[in-house]
Parts: C-alpha cells; structure tokens; sequence
C-alpha cells in the first residue's frame, strides 16, 4: 500500500470502458459476451487500487483491456490526461505501463534464460546503446526483485513459483514502468510465498514510485496492499471506495457477502459474524439478466431492481456504489 499519493491528478483514467466477445451460438448466429460492460474509474499516481470479484466477473478482461491487450470495444482509457487511441499511442503507452502475470508457470518462455527474459521488454524498446548497458540492467532488475546474478544463466523450469514470479515482476520492470496491472499474481503460489511477494510489491512501490492495478479474489491479501478497492460482478462494478470503508462499511448486497465471507483469526469474531450465503449460480454474461446483474441473488431484490440498471454514483464523498436500495438497506 502506497504511503504517499503524489498527485490528485489521476494517471490512469477509464471511461465507460466495455469489452465484448462475439461467441458462436449456433449456424451463423453470434452473441455477445459482455465481459466487461460500462466500467468507470481512476487511478491516482502513486495509488494502488484493487479490483476483487468472483471468478468470471471480468477482472482480468478489464485488466488487459486497458493495456490494450484487447482492443476495447467502446470506452476510453486516459493516460496523464492523454487518451490512448492510435497505434503509436498504445506503444508509447506499453513503454510505460505493463503486466504481471497470474500463472508463473505458463508466463516465461521454457527456451529462453532468465537473463533473455526479463531483457526482452529491453530489446523490443531498444532500450540500451551497448551488450554491458543491457547486462548490467538485467543484474539491477534482478537485485531489485531478489534474484542472484548467477540465476541470470538458468531456466525458469529450474526454479520454484515464488522465484519464477520474481522473474516475472523484474520483466515487467524493465521499461521503467509508471503503472503495473498484477493480475492475480500470488494465487498460484503457496500461503508461506505468498506475504513475500506482496511485501516485495510493496516495498518496490515505495522505490520506484509504481502505481498499480491489483487484480485478485482474495480479499485478505487485497485489503493489505490496496488504497482502494473497486468490486466487480458480471462485468460491472458494483462498488468503489477506500480500503478500509470496504471492510468496515459494506454498502452494496454483494460486497456485504463476500466481505461476511473472509475468513476472521479471532474465533470470538468469527462466531458473531454472520455469514451472508448467496442463493443461486451467478448468471452467464451470454444471458445476463435484465435491469441490476445482481438482482437474481440479491436479498434485498425488489421489482425495481430487474427492471432497471441501478447508475454506479457517488454516495458520498469518495464513494460510489450500484444499487437502487442503497440508502434503505444501510440506513
């Protein structure tokens, strides 16, 4: 979690951002998938916001989208005030935002060194005059993530989740990024690994001055190194506001259940907590249903809420929510 935002002017910027899928649903016949519908939100420098949700809500889609791993299909994404449309716009933007991956695993190249690895964002951007200027890079990309120089020569099928991952943060550091998305990237490795990696990314937010996206399921691990937190639900957000707000203060039905879902230390204050248990499977995005997505599992549906799309406003300051009900079930 960032210690000090640099500016209130955001660096990162999106605009009722929707990415669709055109899937075959039979001879000739295509529907779309909405995996991400209408988002809006900023990033301030310096910031960390996460973004958490079911599996399927469309947290990684939204993440590539904005890095333009996906051309978005309506929206706008704002870097410092400039918007990214043309192709010499999204490259001048990957040079100084990027991606960590979730799966270490199936994210670096078996045939390739570590060394070529984590040079390779170096090579694609030329971004060095001589042999010894990209060595030397890589050795500080390496320090900087805890990597030995002797590891420069390995292959990653050599190495374990927590140290591939590492592998990962230092490519992904190589442009010198202002703005990192980290997509999940703890899920796939072990509890005792996990703490390590997020203080690293910690740690080097403070170094560097890193601004980032982190994308995640488990709200333990979000709440420690989020600013704020954005909640998603079938390719929506529900809610936005600051870290602590969210745990504290749930205002929206499904933030309400997953935070009654995290799992509580204190025995005493895990019985008195009451568990929200949702009814029902969560809709396809094929099908979504009419009016609030979340209405089919929701508690507190009333008519309303299947005939209308709640608009995700500002409640109060700093805070911006998706429902219809909001004022009547918190009040």
């Amino acid at each position: 979690m960032s210690t000090e935002l640099k500016s209130v002017q955001p660096l990162i910027e999106v605009r009722h951002l929707k990415q669709y899928f055109n899937i075959n649903t039979g001879f000739f016949k295509s529907t779309p998938l909405k995996a991400v519908d209408d988002i809006s939100f900023t990033i301030r420098e310096g910031e960390t916001l996460g973004l958490v949700g079911e599996s399927g809500c469309g947290k990684t889609t939204a993440g590539r989208t904005i890095l333009h791993l996906y051309q978005p299909t309506a929206g706008e994404i704002i870097y410092r005030g400039k918007s990214i449309k043309t192709p010499k716009d999204v490259e001048e933007f990957r040079t100084k935002a990027t991606m960590v991956f979730q799966d270490p695993y199936s994210s670096l190249d078996p045939r390739m060194t570590v060394a070529d690895i984590i040079g390779e964002p170096l090579d694609v951007h030329h971004m060095y005059k001589s042999q010894e200027e990209r060595r030397q890079k890589i050795l500080e990309l390496m320090d900087h993530v805890g990597l030995n120089s002797e590891h420069a020569a390995r292959y990653a099928h050599e190495f374990s989740g927590g140290q591939r991952q590492r592998v990962g943060i230092a490519r992904a550091l190589a442009v010198d990024p202002d703005f990192i998305v980290c997509d999940e990237p703890v899920s796939a490795l072990d509890v005792s690994i996990q703490a390590q990696v997020i203080n690293m990314f910690d740690e080097l937010q403070d170094q560097m001055g890193l601004t980032y996206l982190f994308i995640a399921h488990d709200l333990l691990v979000v709440r420690h190194i989020s600013d704020r937190i954005a909640v998603m639900y079938l390719g929506r957000m529900v809610e936005l506001a600051d870290a602590d707000e969210i745990y504290n203060r749930p205002l929206h039905p499904y933030t309400k259940a997953l935070i009654s879902a995290v799992p509580v230390p204190d025995p005493n204050v895990a019985r008195a907590n009451k568990r929200i248990a949702l009814t029902g499977e969560i809709p396809s995005p094929l099908n979504a249903p009419s009016g609030c997505p979340f209405h089919t599992r929701c508690p507190y549906a009333k008519p309303m809420c299947s005939e209308s799309m709640p608009p995700f406003k500002e409640v109060e300051k700093g805070r911006f929510v998706a429902c219809h009900r909001t004022e009547e079930i918190n009040s």
